[in-house]
Formats: C-alpha cells, sequence, structure tokens
C-alpha cells in the first residue's frame, strides 16, 4: 500500500485544523502556508473531505474550514479511506465485496486479508486529537 500524496496532504490539513480548532474557521492559504501545501492542492482536497462529511465550509471574507466533530471522533484511517479511496494492499480487497474469480481457492489471499486487518486496526486506533497531543509533547 502507497499512501497518496493527497492522502497525505489531506492528513496534514486535518492535523493542522485539528490543532487551530479553537481558532473558528481558518483560511484555506493560512493552512497552506503553515503546511507548505500549494493552496491549489488543497482545494483540490477540500471537496472530498467536505463530501465525507469530514469538514464545515463558510463562504466569503470571514469563511474558511474547521472540522465537523471533535478531532478525538476522526480516525486517521477514515481520513487516509476518505482520499484514497482503500488502504487495502491488494486489489481484490478494495471493495465491500472480494469478487475476484480465485478467491475460493487463493493460498495467499489469507496474507492479504491479514495484513488488511492490521493496517485498519493501526490506522483506525489513531485519532487526530493524538496526533496533537504526540507532537505537543514532542516540543
Amino acid at each position: 500500500m502507497m499512501i497518496s500524496t493527497r492522502g497525505r496532504y489531506a492528513l496534514r490539513m486535518m492535523v493542522d485544523l485539528a490543532e487551530h480548532e479553537g481558532d473558528g474557521y481558518v483560511a484555506l492559504k493560512e493552512i497552506a502556508l503553515r503546511q507548505s501545501i500549494s493552496k491549489k492542492y488543497l482545494e483540490q482536497i477540500i471537496p472530498i473531505l467536505n463530501q465525507a462529511g469530514l469538514l464545515r465550509t463558510v463562504r466569503g471574507h470571514q469563511g474558511g474550514y474547521r472540522l465537523a466533530k471533535d478531532p478525538s471522533s476522526y480516525t486517521i484511517g477514515e481520513i487516509l479511506r476518505a482520499t484514497e479511496g482503500s488502504t487495502a494492499p491488494v486489489a481484490c480487497l478494495e471493495g465491500e465485496v472480494n469478487d475476484c474469480p480465485r478467491k475460493g481457492f487463493c493460498k495467499t489471499l489469507p496474507i492479504w486479508q491479514g495484513l488488511q486487518d492490521v493496517i485498519d486496526n493501526y490506522l483506525d486506533g489513531i485519532t487526530l486529537a493524538e496526533l496533537v497531543e504526540a507532537e505537543k509533547s514532542t516540543k
């Protein structure tokens, strides 16, 4: 599994919003500046996060973005699945149903399913709040 730039940048954006949760709606240009990410690139990520219900948006002069819920309610897995589509290590595990014609006799499928479980358990076991707290403790 390889996490794309979109997934990494979305995660950085969400961490930034969690860090600035008390600031109200945060302008995209501020996030872009703090995270050293192109504003244009973040503009491509915003609709994905909005569609997944992860952000709240206000347009206009005082507008910006904020988290739709408490940072402790977001898992890293949830954010990455929203932006990446899947965290599956192999194509046959990407959908809800494995429709691979070999699934009934594939000797390697249990390996990939086990790896999928490890990935999901790990990513779903970390929240945005924990990332923010971990960063604070290292400063």
